[in-house]
């Protein structure tokens, strides 16, 4: 099966020149993180910046009466909390992560500090939050205006642009919230899938059989928010 080459790294580190990121280097820590790991919730201080190596990282926004859904993911070619590298930041969205996770981890206070003295730094914050931006407001779009179906397609090849694998393990209830549907749906649209040959499903797990197929069965807002990344990050 076709399929993109994964990142082995984190894009945004390795656009760092040599210099910068030799400042970097010495404080990330790097970690690994079971799936369904709470990273923030609203209104946490961020007083840490993960650089995702493999893996997805879903921001989610919560309602008063329980509900959430997925408004972007961050993988590795990107960053969570990144905005506090330039001053103290609480958090706006939940941030949980959605497959097993490697990533690098830094203490916000020190990135601050490169921060201050890298212009090549201060220039990716800036494209990244751009990047990060275009791809909320374009899901806020597509949670409104596209089918359950083309946003499950979407969900799938964003999280298998992200990993090192065809295999997306997950509960029925973890991709409900990301979709914002009930876990009824979640298995219909699986199953549909499933005999159009396109996936296999099992409870907790998806294996993305075609991937060429995924990609015509879903919506615009998945080439949308690839460009967006590209024009903005090179990724």
């Amino acid at each position: 099966m076709q399929r993109p080459v994964p990142l082995a790294q984190n894009s945004l580190l390795e656009a760092l020149p040599p210099s910068d990121y030799a400042f970097v280097a010495p404080h990330l820590v790097q970690i690994e993180l079971e799936r369904g790991r709470l990273l923030f919730d609203p209104g946490d201080p961020i007083d840490q910046i993960y650089f995702p190596h493999d893996g997805v990282i879903s921001l989610m926004t919560l309602m008063e009466n329980g509900a959430a859904i997925e408004s972007a993911t961050i993988g590795p070619e990107g960053a969570l909390g990144l905005m506090a590298a330039v001053a103290p930041r609480q958090a706006l969205s939940r941030a949980i992560v959605q497959t097993p996770l490697r990533a690098a981890r830094i203490g916000a206070e020190r990135l601050h500090e490169v921060w201050e003295k890298s212009p090549a730094l201060r220039d990716l914050v800036d494209r990244h939050t751009e990047a990060l931006y275009g791809h909320a407001i374009q899901s806020v779009a597509c949670n409104a205006l596209h089918s359950v179906e083309a946003r499950f397609c979407r969900w799938l090849l964003t999280c298998h642009d992200r990993i090192s694998t065809d295999t997306v393990a997950l509960t029925q209830e973890f991709l409900a919230d990301m979709l914002g549907v009930q876990r009824t749906t979640v298995t219909a649209v699986a199953r549909s899938l499933q005999e159009k040959g396109v996936i296999r499903y099992r409870r907790g797990v998806v294996d993305i059989v075609d991937r060429q197929a995924l990609k015509a069965l879903t919506c615009e807002c998945y080439g949308v928010i690839r460009n967006t990344y590209k024009r903005l990050l090179g990724t």
